[in-house]
Parts: C-alpha cells; sequence; structure tokens
C-alpha cells in the first residue's frame, strides 16, 4: 500500500497516499478504481473514500505533479482535504481497529490535536470526558460534543442515577454500544467554519462516525477473535505491617495515650500483629480477562453492495468476584447505485445489547487504606469473615450490586436523487432508540451483623429510562463550474423529536432479602415517573466557492430553534465564513522543489449550545410526599424565566498547513480563540423567595485559545520496508475574561476574572514549624487563626498545560509493528488531597515515614496522631486543602502497541490471515504522588493495562 500523510490528517493512517515519481495513486483497503478527470466539477464527486485519479490529459505512466483526492466527511458535505477551510481531524480504521478497548474514545487518545479525553475508571461500560479546544460552559454536563453516528443524532445525556459509587459523575459513554471495529472512520469538527453549519449543537464540536460499509467484490467473510488480560497499574507503594504498626503506636505516645483504645485492633492484641496482607494485590489486583469474538460477511457487484457483522465481548473486572459486562452488537449497511450513477441509496442499522453488573460501592481506596494486618476476608469455612464483629470487611459490599442493562437500535437511510446536471437533491432520516434500565440492591447483610440489621433495613433502587428520537434532513445540492470558478451551494432542514420516559422506583425495607428484588414486595414504596419531549428544528445552507483551485470561501449559515427556551428566545441564527489560499498553486511556487504543498486557512463564526435539559424555563411542580387533608399536594420545583436562552460560542482560527518533498513531510499550525458567553446556568437567590436558583443566561463569558501542531513524515518507504511517524502537541490557554458583578456573587470563592474556570482555591501550605514540628499555613488576614474564606487564598490551575501524542508505524514485507505514545503536562489533586489523618487506623503510602521528629527535623509530615488531637487533625484539613494537595500530574505513557504478520496462503479457503498482538497503557512515566495521573474524580479504578492476542481470518 502506497502510502503519504497530509497536514491535519496524519492521524487517520488508513488512508495514506503518496506521490510516486510525479504521478500518484491512493489506494486504500484494496480499492484500486480509476476515475478521469475531465471537469474539475466531476472530478468533485468521488464514489469512493480515495480513488486513483489521473488527468484526462495524461496517462498513469507520465510523470505529472497533482493533488490528491482525499475526501473528508463534514457531516453535511464532503470536502477534499487539500481544498477545506475548516478544522477537521480524521481517525481511520486502520488505528481503531483490534485495539483491546471497548470504547473506541479510548483508541483516539493521544492521536488527535486539540481533543483532550480522560477515561473516568477502569471499571468496563464507564465513560469518558472529552473536551474539543477546552471546556466552554460552567456547567460540566454543557461541554460534551456532539455525537453523529452514520447521519444520526446520539444523546450525549447520561441515563444512570444509582452508579455514582462505581463510575464517576455515573457517566456511561454513549459510545460503548458501538463496536470499534465496526468503525470506518472518525472525523472530529473543531473550528466555527467546520462546526456552524450545525448551530446550536456545534459550540463544543462535532464527533462524527462512519460505520464500515460493503464493497463491491465477491463475497468475503471475515471471522477475527481475540483475548486479552487486563491488571490495575498502581504507583502506590503502602506501608507493610511493621512500618505500619510503629505509626500506629507512635500515634497514640504523641497523643499521650498508653492504654490502646478497645476499638483498636490492629494494635492492642486482637488482630495479629506479624498478619500481612497486600490489599492492593487483593481487592484490586485480580487480572480481568476480555473475550472478543466478531464476524463479518460483505460483497457486492457495480449497483449494489452490503455488510452484515455481529460482535460478541465479554469483560470480567479486576476485583474479586464474578462480575461482568457483556456487550453484543449487529450492524449492517447495504448501498445501491443506479446504473446511470443518478440514484444512490444507503441504509444503516445497528443494534447493541449491554448488560453490566458489578459492585455497588468502589473499594480501591480501600485497598490503599486497610490495615496491612487486617484479618483474611473469608473464614474457613468459606464465609465472609467479620472476625468476632472487629472488622469492616471490604468485600461485605460485594452482596450489594449495582447492574444495568442497555438496549440501543440505530437506523439511517440516504438516499440522493441527481434532477439536472449539477442539482441533486438528497434525504437524510434516521431514528434512534434506547431502553436503558439498572438496579441497585443493599441487603442489609453488607453491614456487620454487630450493627443488628435485619431485611427491614434493605432497600432496592430501579432506574429505567426510555429514549426515541427522530431526524429528518431534506437537502437541496447544486454545483457548477465557470471556467476557473467553482460554486457549491448546498441548502437544507432539519427536524428532530425526542420522547423519554422515566421510572424511579424505590423499595425500602423486605420481610426477607429473597423479595429485594421485588420491589412491590418492600413496605415503604416511593415511585417517580416522568415524561419529556423535546423538538428542535432547523434552516441551514453553505456557499463554497472557489476561483483557479487555490482561492476557496466557504460561508455556512443556520436558524435554529428549540423547545428547551421560552417563547421569545426560541430562534437564534448562527453562521461562519471560513477562507483559504493554496499559495503552492501560485506560479511562483508551482516550480518548487521542496515546497509541494502550501495553504493559509481562517475562519470566524458563531454556533451554540441548548445542552441544558428540557422544560428548564418553565415554572414546574413536583409531587408532595405527604398529602394534605388527604388530597395530594404538589411542591414547586423551579420558577419562570421566559427570557431563557442560547449559549453563544464565538470561534475564531487561523492556520498554516505545508507539504515538503512531494509531502513526505507534513505540518500544519493553528490558532484558535473560543468565547462562550450567555452562560446556562442556576443563578442563586435569596432564601426568602422559597427557591435556592433560577434557571438563567449569566452574562459571563470563557475564553478558550491555543496552538495545536501536527507533524508528519514517511521518511523510508520502498517495495519492501516502510516507516511513517506523526507527531501532534495541543497547548491550550482558558481563562474567565467577564463576569459582572463577579465580587458580590456566590461565585466569587470559585471563580476569578482571567484565570480558568477549574481553578480552586487552597491554602498556602509554608512548611513544617521547627519548633513545634506542625504544619504551617498562610495566614492572609493577619487575624492569628486560620479560617475560609478568609486564608484559602492560593489560586491553583488546575488541569493540562499541553498534552498530545507520538506514533510510529514500521511495516516489513509481512510484518507492521506500530506504537503510540501519549504526554499530558498538567496539575492536579494528589494523595495528599483524599488521604486519612496519618495515625489513624488507615495504612499510608511509605513516603509517610519521613515524619518530622527531633531526630528528624527535615521530615515531610508533621507527627503522627491517632485523631486524639484535635489541632493535629484540625491542621490536616487545612492540609488536605492547601497547596500541598495539588502537585504535577504529568506523564508519558506507552498508550498502544500492536505487532502483527499476515498470513497469505497460495491456495485454499482462507483468503489471509491476520495474526495480532495489542497492548495497551502498558507503561507510564510520571512524578505523580497517587495512584494515576489520569483521572477525573480520584479514589475511583485506574484505566487498566493491558495485553491482547487476537488472529483475524478472511474468506
Amino acid at each position: 500500500m502506497k502510502k503519504s500523510y497530509t497536514s491535519i490528517w496524519h492521524i487517520s493512517c488508513v488512508l495514506m497516499l503518496t506521490v510516486a515519481g510525479s504521478s500518484f495513486q491512493a489506494q486504500v483497503r484494496g480499492s484500486t478504481d480509476t476515475i478521469s478527470l475531465k471537469s474539475s466539477a466531476e472530478a468533485s464527486v468521488l464514489r469512493k473514500k480515495t480513488d486513483t485519479l489521473i488527468p484526462s490529459n495524461k496517462t498513469a505512466s507520465e510523470k505529472v505533479s497533482s493533488i490528491e483526492e482525499v475526501v473528508l466527511n463534514a457531516g453535511y458535505y464532503k470536502v477534499k482535504d487539500k481544498e477545506r477551510t475548516g478544522s477537521i481531524a480524521k481517525v481511520s480504521a486502520k488505528d481503531i481497529e483490534n485495539q483491546p478497548v471497548a470504547n473506541v474514545l479510548s483508541a483516539v487518545q493521544g492521536r488527535v490535536s486539540g481533543v483532550n479525553i480522560t477515561q473516568n475508571s477502569g471499571v468496563p461500560g464507564g465513560g469518558f470526558d472529552i473536551q474539543i479546544r477546552g471546556k466552554n460552559s460552567l456547567r460540566r454536563e454543557g461541554n460534551d460534543p456532539m455525537y453523529i453516528v452514520d447521519g444520526v443524532v446520539i444523546s450525549s445525556e447520561n441515563p444512570s442515577r444509582y452508579s455514582s459509587s462505581i463510575m464517576p459523575y455515573s457517566s456511561i459513554s454513549p459510545l460503548n454500544s458501538i463496536n470499534p471495529n465496526d468503525i470506518e472512520n472518525i472525523e472530529i469538527l473543531k473550528d466555527a467554519d467546520a462546526t456552524a453549519i450545525y448551530g446550536s449543537r456545534g459550540a463544543n464540536g462535532v464527533v462524527l462516525i462512519t460505520t464500515k460499509k460493503g464493497k463491491k467484490g465477491k463475497t468475503q467473510l471475515s471471522i477475527n477473535t481475540s483475548y486479552a488480560l487486563s491488571r490495575a497499574a498502581s504507583n502506590m507503594k503502602m506501608m507493610n505491617t511493621e512500618e505500619y504498626i510503629r505509626m500506629r503506636k507512635q500515634a497514640y505516645a504523641n497523643d499521650g495515650i498508653t492504654t490502646y483504645p478497645a476499638t483498636a485492633y490492629d494494635i492492642n492484641g486482637v488482630w495479629n500483629q506479624s498478619r500481612y496482607t497486600d490489599w492492593q494485590k487483593t481487592l484490586i489486583g485480580n487480572t480481568a480477562e476480555t473475550i472478543s469474538t466478531q464476524f463479518s460477511v460483505s460483497g457486492g457487484n457495480e449497483g449494489t453492495s452490503f455488510l452484515i457483522s455481529g460482535s460478541h465481548n465479554e469483560q470480567t473486572t479486576v476485583f474479586p468476584a464474578s462480575f461482568r459486562y457483556k456487550t453484543n452488537n449487529i450492524t449492517s449497511s447495504i448501498s445501491h447505485q443506479s446504473k446511470d450513477r443518478k440514484f444512490t441509496a444507503n441504509l444503516s442499522n445497528l443494534i447493541s445489547f449491554q448488560t453490566n453488573n458489578m459492585l455497588n460501592q468502589e473499594i480501591t481506596n480501600k485497598s490503599l487504606f486497610l490495615s496491612p494486618n487486617a484479618p483474611a476476608l473469608y473464614t474457613s469455612g468459606g464465609n465472609i469473615n467479620w472476625e468476632n464483629n472487629t472488622f469492616d470487611n471490604p468485600i461485605a459490599p460485594f452482596v450489594s450490586t449495582y447492574s444495568n442493562d442497555s438496549k440501543q437500535f440505530t437506523s439511517n437511510i440516504n438516499m440522493s436523487y441527481e434532477v439536472y446536471k449539477g442539482i441533486s437533491v438528497k434525504l437524510n432520516g434516521g431514528i434512534n432508540y434506547r431502553a436503558f434500565e439498572e438496579y441497585s440492591l443493599l441487603p442489609h447483610t453488607m453491614y456487620n451483623p454487630s450493627y443488628g440489621l435485619t431485611s427491614a433495613t434493605s432497600s432496592a433502587l430501579r432506574n429505567r429510562r426510555q429514549y426515541f428520537s427522530y431526524i429528518i434532513e431534506p437537502q437541496i445540492n447544486w454545483k457548477q463550474a465557470f471556467g476557473d470558478h467553482q460554486v457549491d451551494v448546498l441548502a437544507g432542514g432539519t427536524f428532530q423529536q425526542d420522547s423519554g420516559y422515566q421510572s424511579q422506583n424505590q423499595g425500602y425495607g423486605f420481610e426477607s432479602n429473597a423479595l429485594i428484588h421485588n420491589i412491590g414486595a418492600a413496605k415503604t414504596k416511593i415511585i417517580t415517573e416522568a415524561g419529556n419531549e423535546y423538538r428542535y428544528a432547523a434552516l441551514f445552507g453553505r456557499i463554497n466557492y472557489q476561483y483557479k483551485h487555490r482561492y476557496i470561501l466557504n460561508i455556512t449559515g443556520r436558524r435554529d430553534g428549540s423547545s428547551r427556551f421560552g417563547p421569545q428566545k426560541r430562534f437564534a441564527n448562527f453562521g461562519a465564513i471560513g477562507a483559504a489560499w493554496l499559495f503552492s498553486h501560485e506560479n511562483f511556487l508551482k516550480e518548487s522543489k521542496w515546497l509541494s504543498f502550501g495553504k493559509l486557512r481562517g475562519s470566524i463564526g458563531t454556533t451554540g449550545s441548548d445542552k441544558i435539559g428540557d422544560y428548564q424555563y418553565l415554572d414546574t411542580y413536583t409531587i408532595s410526599g405527604t398529602g394534605y387533608g388527604g388530597v395530594t399536594a404538589l411542591n414547586p420545583s423551579r420558577l419562570y424565566n421566559p427570557l431563557f436562552s442560547w449559549e453563544k460560542t464565538v470561534k475564531l482560527e487561523a492556520a498554516v498547513e505545508l507539504g515538503f518533498l512531494k509531502d513526505r513531510i507534513n505540518l500544519s499550525a493553528a490558532w484558535y480563540r473560543n468565547r462562550s458567553s450567555n452562560q446556562l446556568v442556576g443563578i442563586p437567590l435569596p432564601g426568602t423567595t422559597g427557591f435556592s436558583s433560577i434557571q438563567a443566561n449569566l452574562p459571563a463569558t470563557v475564553e478558550n485559545s491555543g496552538f495545536e501542531f501536527d507533524l508528519s513524515a514517511f521518511p523510508i518507504k520502498s517495495s519492501f520496508f516502510k516507516w511513517n511517524t506523526s507527531f501532534n502537541i495541543s497547548i491550550p490557554t482558558s481563562k474567565l475574561v467577564s463576569f459582572p458583578g463577579l465580587e458580590g456573587s456566590t461565585y466569587a470563592n470559585q471563580y476569578v476574572l482571567g484565570y480558568p474556570v477549574s481553578i480552586v482555591k487552597v491554602y498556602q501550605y509554608e512548611g513544617i514549624d521547627p519548633a513545634t514540628g506542625l504544619y504551617r499555613f498562610k495566614d492572609f488576614n493577619g487575624d492569628g487563626k486560620i479560617t475560609s474564606p478568609d486564608d484559602n487564598q492560593v489560586i491553583e490551575k488546575i488541569g493540562v498545560r499541553y498534552y498530545g501524542g507520538l506514533q510510529n508505524q514500521l511495516q516489513y514485507k509481512n510484518w507492521t509493528f506500530s506504537f503510540l505514545l501519549q504526554f499530558v503536562k498538567q496539575r492536579n489533586w494528589n494523595y495528599h488531597n483524599y488521604m486519612p489523618t496519618p495515625g489513624t487506623m488507615n495504612n499510608q503510602p511509605v513516603e509517610l515515614l519521613d515524619v518530622w521528629s527531633s531526630d528528624n527535623p527535615n521530615g515531610s509530615y508533621m507527627p503522627y496522631t491517632s485523631g486524639a488531637d484535635t489541632q493535629k487533625t484540625a491542621l490536616q484539613t487545612f492540609f488536605k486543602n492547601s497547596t500541598a494537595a495539588i502537585g504535577d500530574a504529568s506523564y508519558i505513557r506507552l498508550k498502544n502497541i500492536q505487532l502483527s504478520y499476515r498470513l497469505k496462503p497460495d491456495s485454499g479457503i482462507v483468503k489471509d490471515a491476520l495474526i495480532y498482538f495489542q497492548g495497551q497503557n502498558l507503561m507510564t512515566w510520571t512524578k505523580y504522588f497517587g495512584l494515576d495521573p489520569e483521572f477525573v474524580l480520584s479514589g475511583f479504578l485506574p484505566p487498566l493495562k493491558t495485553y491482547s492476542f487476537g488472529i483475524q481470518l478472511n474468506f
């Protein structure tokens, strides 16, 4: 396969094009079609992702220079990569497929500039935090991008209500329903030129996912199966029993206590003081297994092609129990084109079934804090060991389970017809259905029997949610060339309706735990039901003008209407202007031997957001738990605000793209600035109003700006050996540029003008007092005591300074080796933020052995306390919220490594076979003090280290 990189597009490694001599070819995944270019208008219509293009006045053997026709999906239209005016990044199947991940976002990490992705947890079936060029909204949930799968909008709204104790923010990714191996490519739209055509939903970027489609040719069967092993990687080395006992005894000695309390089981003789258990290894150190199997059948002729794919995935956890996450996916597609090529139709379907059961309480922190001489988990008879009611067994909550079941069906149809030369009409339509159900069961047996609880205290929680959405988008497109001029005009409309239903049932008190699955058997039942409906309508358009294929102007616009806002603010206009100059096409550079491509581009425009939920502007009521006079009562829950309106983001970008030495080296540099205003938040109200807040638009402006650099190269390419490499780095900055009345508002301690919205205000830690050995903190107001908010005045910038990735691929004959290094420079909370007081009945890292004393005056920590010293306890609280609790959380991670070998038998039913080994998160280099530097909330299981082996057979 001949390959060459383009500037922005270097991340996607499936479609690699190369200039061979001065003729050019683009062959991808077996496509070798040839198109003769009689006119520029005909050249712009590519019926495949890439094709071999030969100018009509040249033969394939003639040595001519030209531009590779790499086509990117921009959503409503397609654009040649060389001629785009906006910022569009692409990750293709070659980077995604066969990776040992269940969610495609994990495969994208480190590959795309301007896109920062953080995995929330190492628990299977969890979520990801994705930021495309920063956080635009003051609300966490207001920063999710727009997801579109095969033309159908996928809701990013989180359906879970009861998983927050095991998944940060109860986050479950909407992309869990898609098998990464079913994805052909992902395009990420970032700037105004690319996103403004999506109007109110494009402020946080747009993620376009295209699934694989059938290709013409003989019917082919492909089977792919893999087996993976995963483990949690911890950077924490905890005290052993001897060190821990010494710490505990010293703590009581420091407090002047000579007789150990009856509850100090670890040192008063109740527990064996010579026993040692590595609780990290015991509780989160198991090996998780993943088994994945996929089959697909594809084929077709000149007019019709099809693909059917099915997959099954099972994944266990690193916890010491039989928890399991299962997914079953079926995808299908059929494409048809008439003989005269005027009519095309594509139908895609996705069906996904997911089940997940796991523990109901996160035990990662327990694996750190549990006393190393704590008793065994089980008795000799295999029962949970309570050690005579002295041991709160960490696996007791395992009988308290959380489970969810999710079903999703997505269908899309896309039809187009050329009614006249250059004029075509198109219809895009689709539906998305999702049913989600979760249970949280809390039997009394999860607690120590010494509490004397019975099934009368057991509880069961159930949440059901159904979501149905349909979208219809008629469009008309006109393309025409007039000599050196080219015009491409698009007009269309969108109508989308979402309907949802949610039921939450809570049951408390059962005659027996055998009935806990039946909430109807509970003595006390609370039932809550709610429905919602969201309607969205829009008109959109695009005008693209080109002159001599070197001067390009792109204008997009959209008028949106959303039912989420008041009658007076329901509609809004969004739009953008983008321009590009392909200066390498100028006469003075056409004959350049070193510069093969050069482009300047820029854009400015507005996008928006209505991600606030339904009915937020209305005055609403909830049913009261108590009645009045035998009549059910209603409680007011929200105030009416008819002026509730859109968030708006103004985006500005300038970029340069360069190709050197016939595009063997490509460089792209971009600067951007996004300003988001009219923030959708709850504005606090005085308690006398009866409401804590009112939903309104806050007159605050958040600015995100930065630089993005992409470099790709093809140092070696020969008939038997190829080496390509790529590097990307993003340098974001963020600040609050405007907030009228900030100082007098309740947000005064949360935000500061000129600083990022992710800041925290903490105490200034000034080390240990050499006279007393106690922590010291700066007294800002000079009143002789440390209090909040007067003394926690130090502003710490939590967040990313820069991030990126380095990717290399080497191919020697049938062998392929590749690796990806991901790096992040950031500051974040460290272990000090959530550490228990040293000296209490909690284990500590070995770093806590460096304690201050008269013999060790340079110790890093103040003397231990058992908790009886109130002064030390108060100082420990300040310490956990001081500058000492924030540090460098930067890391370099060997994100992915792959070694594969392709067998091509001379004969037989097997066409070829691919044997591969993959590794994920294999090594991490960091100075971070904590479990892992990649996290959203501390205390949750970090991302897992995974080894995978698989084989793919093609028949």
